[in-house]
C-alpha cells in the first residue's frame, strides 16, 4: 500500500473518525506536541542550549503550539522559553482555549510581545486550516519570524503558515521554515510542487489515528513498497522468466531515441528486447548495444515505419510481454495510423510515448479495462491529448492526469517535476525523486524503456512495475547529478546511475 496522502477535508474526517472511536481530540493534540518536540530534539538537541520562541495563533494549530509549550516548560523546565500569542485568549475556544487553560494551570506564562532574540522559533499561527492568504494578527506573526530571527532554525507544525494546504501553490506570504511536522499522513503541499520545497525537511508522525482510517485515492510513492520487486532472482533463473520487450521506435535520423529505450529496457531486467524499425535505421540501432535484437520493417519514403507494418508488428507483438512504441517515430500520415492501430488492436501491454501519443491527439479513441495501456506525455503532449493549454494544464496536473486516466480508461504518468501516475479508476500516485538535471533530450525515451523492462518482469504486478520504473528513473537523476553536476548530465546516465538507484531501494 502506498502513502496516502490526505487533503484538509479529508484529514479533519480522519480526526473526528478517530475521536468517535474514542481517542478524544485533546491526547490526539497531546501525542502531537511529544511528536514535535522528539523532532526538535532529534534536529537541534539538546533544546536546553537553545531560547525558543512557541508563536500561537487562536486555532487548532495555535492549540498543538500551546501543548508543546507546555511540554516544553513541563518536562524540560526551560529557563528561556517564550510563548507569544497573537490573539487575545478570550479569542481561542475548543481545544486551543482547553489547551491554554492548560498551560496557564501550569504557572507557564505567554506574552502579546515577541522576545528579542530566539535561536528556535516553532510557528504554530495556521497550519493546514487556511483558506485564502493571510492576514490580521496572523500575516503580522509570520512577517514578524520572518524578518526578525534571520538566524533562529524554524519549526511549523503541520504546515508552514501561508501555505494553502492543498493547491500546492502559494499566493501570499508565508513561513519559511527549516523542518516541518506533520500528522498522520502529508498533505498534498507538502509533496507536489511549488509548496513541498518551502517546508525544509518534512518529518509525517503517527499521532493515534488507526491505520484502517488513513485512505485517500492520492498517494506518494516511498522505496518501501517497491522493495520486493528488487529481491534476489531464483538460482535457475533464465532470459525465458523475465520477459520480452517488442520496442517500435526509431525512424531514419532518429535512431538514438529506440536505442535508448531498448538499452533501458534491458538495464531494467526484462530478459530479452527486440526493436523493431525501419530497416534503414536498424544498423545505427543495433551499433549501439549488441545485446539488442532487431527486427527490420517497410519504411516511407522519409524513413519512418509504412502503415503496412503494422500486420508485422502485430505479429511479432503477440509473443512478446509488452509493447514500447513511440521514440524517435515520426509523424508521418501512415506512422500515426500504424500506432493508432496498435494501440486499439494489439493484446499485450502497451507503453505509448512521444510520437506515438500523436496517434491519440484526437478524442475519438478509448481505451479497454481489459487491456493495458500506458501513455507517458510531458506537458506538451499531455496539453494536446487534453486538447487544454500547456499553462492550464501544469496549473492542475493532478486533475489533469486523473481526468484523462478515468475518462479514457488508461494509465497515465504525466512527467515533471513530481511525476504523476493516474489509474482509471481514480487512483493517483506522486512520485518524489527527480532532479532538474533531468532536463535534457532521452530521459523520457529512457523511461519508457524502464517501464516496459519492468512490466514484463513483473506481468502480476505491473503498477508497482511502473511505479518502480518512474521513481528509479527520478532517483537515477538525483544521484547523477549529485556527482556530475545538473549541467553535464545526459539521459544515457540515467542508466549508468540506474544500479546505484535499485541498491537504494533495495537496502532502504
Amino acid at each position: 500500500m502506498m502513502t496516502p496522502i490526505l487533503t484538509a477535508v479529508r484529514m479533519k474526517e480522519v480526526d473526528r473518525q478517530t475521536v468517535e472511536l474514542g481517542i478524544p481530540s485533546l491526547i490526539l493534540m497531546e501525542n502531537a506536541g511529544h511528536r514535535v518536540i522528539e523532532a526538535m530534539e532529534s534536529h537541534w538537541g539538546p533544546l536546553s542550549n537553545h531560547t525558543i520562541a512557541v508563536v500561537c495563533g487562536k486555532g487548532n494549530n495555535g492549540g498543538d503550539g500551546l501543548v508543546v509549550a507546555r511540554q516544553l516548560f513541563t518536562r524540560y523546565r526551560l529557563k528561556s522559553l517564550h510563548v507569544v500569542l497573537l490573539h487575545a485568549p478570550e479569542e481561542l475556544a475548543g481545544d486551543a482555549a482547553a489547551n491554554l487553560a492548560m498551560l496557564q494551570a501550569c504557572g507557564c506564562p505567554f506574552l502579546r510581545e515577541f522576545p528579542s532574540e530566539a535561536t528556535i522559533v516553532i510557528d504554530a499561527i495556521l497550519g493546514s486550516g487556511l483558506n485564502g492568504n493571510a492576514e490580521g494578527p496572523a500575516l503580522a506573526g509570520l512577517r514578524h519570524i520572518n524578518n526578525s530571527y534571520s538566524t533562529a532554525k524554524v519549526l511549523s507544525i503541520d504546515l508552514p503558515s501561508g501555505l494553502p494546504s492543498d493547491t500546492g501553490t502559494p499566493s501570499g506570504e508565508y513561513i519559511r521554515a527549516d523542518l516541518t511536522v506533520t500528522f498522520t499522513a502529508p498533505k498534498p503541499a507538502h509533496v507536489l510542487g511549488p509548496a513541498c520545497y518551502l517546508m525544509g525537511q518534512l518529518v509525517v508522525s503517527n499521532i493515534g489515528s488507526p491505520a484502517h482510517l488513513v485512505t485517500s485515492h492520492l498517494s506518494l510513492i516511498t522505496s518501501a513498497e517497491l522493495r520486493p520487486l528488487f529481491r534476489p532472482r531464483d538460482k535457475d533463473s533464465n532470459k525465458g522468466i523475465y520477459g520480452h520487450v517488442l520496442v517500435a521506435a526509431g525512424s531514419r535520423g532518429r535512431t538514438g531515441a529506440a536505442a535508448m529505450t531498448g538499452m533501458a529496457a534491458l538495464r531494467a531486467g526484462a530478459g530479452l528486447v527486440t526493436v523493431a524499425s525501419s530497416a534503414s535505421a536498424l544498423p545505427l540501432i543495433a551499433s549501439h548495444m549488441p545485446e539488442l535484437m532487431t527486427e527490420p520493417l517497410p519504411e516511407t519514403a522519409a524513413g519512418e515505419l509504412a502503415q503496412s507494418a503494422a500486420d508485422r508488428l502485430l505479429h511479432l507483438a503477440s509473443k512478446k510481454s509488452v509493447l514500447a512504441i513511440g521514440p524517435g517515430l515520426g509523424t508521418d500520415r501512415e506512422t500515426v495510423a500504424l500506432a493508432r492501430r496498435l494501440f486499439l488492436e494489439a493484446d499485450l501491454p502497451i507503453v505509448l510515448d512521444a510520437d506515438a501519443l500523436t496517434a491519440l491527439s484526437t478524442r475519438n479513441w478509448l481505451g479497454e479495462a481489459s487491456r493495458v495501456r500506458v501513455l507517458t506525455p510531458h506537458p506538451g503532449e499531455m496539453a494536446r491529448l487534453v486538447d487544454r493549454p500547456v499553462a492550464e494544464v501544469q496549473a492542475n496536473r493532478y486533475q489533469a492526469a486523473r481526468a484523462l486516466a478515468r475518462e479514457r480508461c488508461v494509465i497515465v504518468v504525466l512527467k515533471g517535476d513530481r511525476t504523476l501516475i493516474a489509474f482509471p479508476d481514480g487512483r493517483v500516485w506522486v512520485n518524489p525523486t527527480g532532479s532538474p538535471a533531468m532536463a535534457t533530450g532521452g530521459t523520457g525515451d529512457i523511461l519508457t524503456g524502464l517501464i516496459a523492462g519492468l512490466m514484463a518482469q513483473h506481468p502480476k504486478q505491473r503498477e508497482l512495475a511502473i511505479a518502480a520504473a518512474v521513481y528509479l528513473h527520478g532517483l537515477a537523476g538525483e544521484l547523477g547529478a549529485a556527482e556530475l553536476t545538473e549541467q553535464a548530465f545526459t539521459a544515457t546516465d540515467l542508466l549508468r546511475y540506474l544500479p546505484h538507484a535499485i541498491r537504494h531501494v533495495q537496502n532502504g
